[in-house]
């Protein structure tokens, strides 16, 4: 089964699908081995690891659609993109859809933020015409080669505007075909029940720890109503308190005896990135040229 057709019945199906966060391609493969049937990165994650600045439309096209086909090409289960704002008007949505494709995702959202964007829990935000955003949805439904390829609409206007107005757009985006709807910021339990009740469709809940939304376990979240929910920056929070409390004991005691108990070890990690698996494909290929060195004429056996 291709991992569109996948994630979509993933999405459709009567369980809250739970998609973690991951930044980089070591924490996807954690994630993978942790048993998860889905996941996702975003681009707060993308920008921190990869330039060290905050989610703030630095990132290019190109730079997340190779930053994604890394990632795809180690996991086997879904992967989940960010499409930001379609890096520009419809003609780039497309680009954005048929590069995402071709990276190995499974799906993929638009927002309608005014470009450059912000985290959606940052504060200044502001949202384009429903419009124009109609349009970039209809762009990316009509760019992608493969139908299940997961289109999600977002909207931000929830913090610009109030519920109503992203209610009201979000019903607009829904009737363009989308598969998949993400109101995102609401302020408490009363509207995320609003979102889920009012909204004809699969809804994602995003919990950002710190951020503009309640966080609630997963049972509370399927109670409410949603198909989805991500934590899509908790685990880059984990790494960043993980990497400074060891870089200051580094920094403070000149040697890394004394957090052992924090650490993995050498042959721990090497069983995380699949040495022996490398290993042992290297040594299947010689197995193979081996074998028909020794059976042709001229061959040294």
């Amino acid at each position: 089964m291709r991992k569109t057709t996948l994630f979509k019945q993933l999405i459709n199906a009567p369980e809250i699908l739970l998609l973690p966060g991951v930044h980089d391609v070591l924490s996807a493969r954690i994630g993978a081995q942790a048993g998860f049937q889905a996941m996702t990165g975003g681009g707060y994650s993308a920008s921190a690891t990869l330039l060290g600045q905050p989610d703030t439309s630095q990132l290019s096209l190109t730079e997340m659609a190779d930053h994604y086909a890394r990632i795809c090409d180690v996991i086997d289960v879904p992967f989940f993109g960010d499409g930001d704002t379609g890096f520009g008007n419809v003609t780039n949505v497309a680009r954005t859809v048929r590069m995402y494709e071709r990276a190995g995702l499974a799906g993929m959202f638009i927002e309608d933020q005014v470009f450059p964007k912000r985290c959606g829990h940052m504060v200044g935000k502001d949202v384009i015409p429903a419009e124009e955003m109609i349009s970039k949805l209809k762009a990316a439904l009509d760019a992608r080669q493969d139908p299940d390829f997961v289109i999600m609409a977002r909207t931000d206007a929830n913090a610009v505007n109030g519920l109503d107005d992203a209610l009201h757009r979000m019903a607009l985006y829904n009737e363009t075909g989308v598969d998949l709807l993400f109101v995102e910021a609401p302020r408490n339990v009363e509207e995320m029940r609003r979102i889920c009740s009012e909204l004809d469709g699969p809804n994602l809940a995003n919990m950002i720890e710190g951020g503009a939304t309640p966080v609630l376990s997963i049972e509370e979240l399927s109670e409410i109503g949603f198909a989805a929910v991500t934590y899509p920056v908790a685990a880059t929070f984990v790494v960043a308190k993980a990497m400074r409390a060891f870089m200051t004991h580094l920094a403070e005691n000149g040697t890394t005896i004394g957090y052992d108990p924090d650490m993995l070890q050498f042959e721990d990690f090497n069983e995380i990135i699949d040495l022996a698996g490398l290993r042992n494909r290297e040594e299947t290929y010689l197995d193979y040229a081996s074998g028909l060195v020794g059976t042709k004429p001229g061959g040294s056996h």
